[in-house]
Order: structure tokens, then sequence, then C-alpha cells
């Protein structure tokens, strides 16, 4: 296979022989290798100044970043074979660290797979892709994930913005076999529905797993309030772990249909009461009526989605954080949370301070956490460690 080449800079080699994937506009040289020679989703062979192979990239040539290195082999470019070898590598991971079949499959760059995210619910698949390159070959993705999986069914949820950054189309497909609207996982110890078909991202978020395992041990007869809960990952688990009460805040109306479904699969259904409306506004009304929570989860969207969104997020964050606080009853447990890569961990740290100081109540953090092992951190590539969860206790002094 001819690949056409990708020649950088003098000197602009140094990030990627020290691990990172990507390559950013900048750092070509555009006199003797010009991006508009590539097409979206093309792959390229990435040399250095003098010519020195790299790996293979795929192109984007209209974006910031331009490619992202998929093989450090020239030798072996991304197809069915190339993707085989990455899947069962990532397997290996997964089944290294989960006893049951319900994890993050592929998660990117860090499975050296940029653009594929590929969630398993035991015997489907739902699968994610983000970049040209990917859907090039999205036929011998389908393959490789039968090979190496062999589920009953794979569905393409391609519904998602981040592909309007390289001018893909949304669709969802069941693309092998059947899979059903809803799909059954068991995290934690607990069941849930997941609707992989119309529900958020691939229908259930992961990513929180072992955070939402630590709040367990602290759930034992509180009465706790699930802010942003969705389908009930946070507020149907604390009730299986012995929680009296459970109120689940989401702002849609099917996410606490499938909240009560859930509680009634775990046999909690009795301490799950559900609020629908927007967060800040539900918050208001819980303080307005003086309601006091032992645990408040605050586990919301992306705050900051692109850097400009910065301040207005920081402060988004702080005002749910205080929201949250004037909630919690004497010697209450705030875990607040944060799935926006641009909020370094410090910074989520120092808002709850700020939060607990500007309401004159004593904070102590007494753990944080990130995201799960089927969420692997690329040491290279910080943009792949984005979740934060801060436990901290928040009491009068």
């Amino acid at each position: 296979m001819s690949l056409p080449t990708l020649i950088l800079n003098a000197q602009a080699d140094r990030r990627l022989k020290l691990g990172h994937l990507w390559i950013y506009s900048n750092e070509v040289d555009v006199a003797r290798s010009p991006l508009k020679q590539f097409e979206m989703g093309q792959q390229a062979l990435v040399t250095t100044h003098s010519g020195k192979p790299l790996g293979i990239a795929l192109m984007n040539p209209t974006s910031l970043i331009c490619g992202r290195i998929i093989n450090r082999d020239e030798k072996h470019p991304l197809n069915k074979s190339l993707l085989v070898h990455r899947f069962k590598q990532s397997l290996a991971l997964r089944e290294l660290t989960f006893d049951e079949p319900f994890y993050r499959l592929v998660y990117g760059d860090s499975d050296l797979l940029p653009g594929l995210v590929v969630d398993r619910f035991g015997d489907y698949l739902v699968v994610q892709i983000a970049s040209a390159g990917m859907e090039l070959v999205k036929n011998e993705i389908i393959e490789a994930l039968v090979q190496v999986i062999k589920p009953l069914g794979i569905l393409l949820a391609n519904d998602h913005s981040a592909r309007a950054l390289e001018n893909l189309p949304e669709y969802t497909e069941v693309v092998y076999g059947e899979v059903p609207e809803v799909v059954e996982l068991v995290e934690n110890g607990t069941r849930f529905l997941a609707p992989v078909h119309g529900g958020q991202k691939t229908g259930w978020f992961y990513d929180h797993r072992v955070n939402r395992a630590q709040l367990q041990q602290y759930v034992q007869g509180k009465r706790v309030l699930d802010v942003f809960s969705y389908i009930g990952g946070w507020g149907v688990q604390a009730a299986v772990a012995g929680a009296s009460e459970v109120y689940c805040v989401d702002v849609s109306e099917s996410a606490l249909d499938f909240v009560e479904q859930n509680a009634e699969l775990n046999g909690v259904a009795d301490k799950i009461t559900c609020f629908e409306g927007k967060a800040i506004e539900v918050l208001k009304h819980l303080i307005a009526e003086d309601e006091r929570f032992d645990i408040v989860v605050l586990d919301p969207p992306a705050f900051i989605k692109k850097r400009k969104d910065q301040k207005a997020g920081e402060a988004a964050y702080r005002h749910i954080n205080e929201l949250g606080m004037r909630l919690l009853g004497r010697d209450g447990l705030l875990v607040a949370g944060s799935c926006s890569m641009h909020l370094g961990k410090d910074t989520l740290v120092e808002i709850v301070r700020a939060a607990g100081r500007h309401l004159d109540r004593h904070v102590q953090i007494i753990g944080q956490g990130g995201q799960g092992p089927d969420h692997p951190v690329h040491p290279a590539i910080p943009e792949t460690d984005y979740l934060k969860a801060v436990f901290a206790r928040v009491y009068l002094a």
C-alpha cells in the first residue's frame, strides 16, 4: 500500500518521539507536503524533516490537529489485520480488570485507535466513530469486532456532534445482527437497563464506575440526592448499597422513567423518588423547602466544552457546588464530579474549597477519583485524562 508522505518541520518530531500521537498543522512542512494534497481521512506516512519514518497517521487537512498517529510501524497501515490486533490488546486489558463483559472496550487514542469508541454490553456492542479515517474502514471495524468479540449485534451510534468536525453525517444503524432498543448491564453488583438506541452517548457512562463503587462505602442508612442522575447510575447503586432514601434529579422524563425501571429491577423502588426539571431550578426548590441530605452527588455534563468557555464554565461549577452544599445536612458528604477535559483536578478542588468558604463551611477532601481502567490514560496525551470526582466532607466548624 503506497501512502502519500507528510513531512514535518525541523525539530517538530520531538513530541511524537516522546509518545504523543497528534500532529498540528503548524508542524508540517507545507512547502514539501502541502496539506491540501491530502483527502479527509486518508492515511499518510509521517516523516521527520530529514525523511526518517515516524509512523502512519489518519489525516484531517482542515483541522488544527491535522494528523493522528495510528501505527508507529510504517509497514502496517490501518486495515482489518491491525484492527483485530488492536481489539485483542484492548480486550486483554478489560478482561484483566473486569469479571463481567460490561465496559468500554475501546477508548480512542488511549487504545491507539483515535476517533473510535466501543462500549460493550455483554453480547452487544455500541460503536461511535468520530473521524473520517475510521469511517473509511467502517466495514473492517465491524468485521474485526465480529472476529474478536463474536457479538450478537453491533450498533453504530454515530449521532454525535464530534462528527461535524470531520464533515461526517450523523446516523444510527444496526450493522450486524440485532441490537434491542434496551440492553442490560451490571455495574458494581447492580443491574441496569440502558437505552442504547435513544439514550445519551452510547446509552451508558462506564467512566464513573470506580467512583460510584467508592460512594457505596458511605451510603448505609443515608439520605442521598443524585443530581444529573440520567438513568440512575449513582442513585440506584446507592440504594442497592443501603441508602435509606434516594432522590434522583434529571431534566429528561425518559431518563427518569429508566431510573424507576432500574430501581424496580433491583428491588429498591420504594427508596427512589424522581424530580424532573433543570438541576439549578430543582436545587433551589429543594433549598426553599428546607430539604437536607446526608450525601449530594453532582455529576453534570461538561460545562467547559471549549477553552473559550473556561471562565463561564468554572463559574457554573462553583454555583452548582454551592447549591449542593446548601442542601447538605450536618456533617454531610459532597461528591463533586466533572467530565470537562479543560477543568483540571486542582481547579475542581479549588472550586469546592471556594464554595465552602463562601458558605462559611469547613471542607475536608476525603477522596479523589478519576476514570476507570476501561478508560486508560495515554501518558503523553493529558486530554485523555478528563474525569474527576472529589469526595468532600462539609460541615460547620
